[in-house]
């Protein structure tokens, strides 16, 4: 109890400097794949322009990303991994970042007109498993807003495969965080994983691990945890070479 209690005592110590630091500032991100990014501090927690945020997810995709590559970030949040893709792709690329929360979205724009991201497409919809609508719950925190089928504000929903046909835009990336919704996404891109198959990094809710892993296995794809303690939740997504979606 003591240990904990002064370990706590020294991350409030550590954590103290950056209260003085305003909601408002405009900032360059100090390290990681986002490094000298322009950054509104009040967008989210300190570890995007510290540097610090999901280290690990942050050099996967950075390792994934090569130049001229499509990447689409679903639940794209404010944009810290849409900029770090618009970065990785080039010129030649593109970001297609989908985002519903009218909040989110003020700073994912703002984000991306400060770092002058001309490669990223914003879209304001929920992604699903059908174009229409569908209820978004944004209450408490702004990186845990979800679908939810009894609460929320309707908002567009569009599926991953309607969209990239009408647009003919498909992904070679994508990262998939959508608190607990992951399974409908991934069963609106159905045409997606078995054609463009594209690498994924995907955070998935507990209880959807079983059906997001059969769907994914369909289609010849291996789920590998990025993170095992305190129970895999984090997966990065590869199709297997030469090998065709089973029936």
């Amino acid at each position: 109890m003591e240990r904990w209690t002064a370990q706590t005592a020294r991350g409030r110590l550590i954590r103290l400097p950056l209260r003085l630091v305003p909601s408002s500032a405009v900032v360059h991100v100090l390290s990681g794949a986002n490094r000298g990014r322009r950054w509104v501090v009040g967008s989210g927690v300190h570890g995007y322009w510290l540097g610090g945020y999901e280290r690990r997810h942050q050099q996967l995709l950075a390792n994934l990303l090569r130049p001229g590559n499509v990447f689409f970030d679903i639940g794209a949040h404010v944009g810290f991994y849409s900029l770090l893709a618009s970065r990785r792709v080039g010129s030649g690329g593109r970001v297609v970042a989908f985002e519903p929360s009218p909040r989110n979205v003020g700073y994912l724009k703002r984000h991306v007109a400060l770092n002058e991201a001309d490669n990223v497409e914003i879209v304001e919809a929920a992604v699903s498993s059908s174009n229409g609508l569908v209820r978004f719950d944004a209450s408490g925190d702004s990186s845990m807003g979800q679908v939810r089928d009894d609460a929320g504000t309707p908002v567009p929903s569009v599926s991953l495969d309607a969209w990239a046909d009408e647009h003919d835009v498909h992904p070679s990336v994508m990262k998939i965080d959508v608190e607990g919704h992951e399974p409908r996404v991934l069963q609106g891109a159905t045409r997606i994983l078995t054609e463009s198959r594209p690498a994924i990094v995907l955070s998935v809710g507990p209880d959807s691990v079983p059906s997001c892993r059969a769907l994914l296995e369909t289609h010849g794809y291996l789920m590998d945890p990025i993170m095992t303690v305190p129970s895999p939740t984090e997966f990065a997504c590869i199709p297997l070479p030469h090998q065709r979606p089973s029936d």
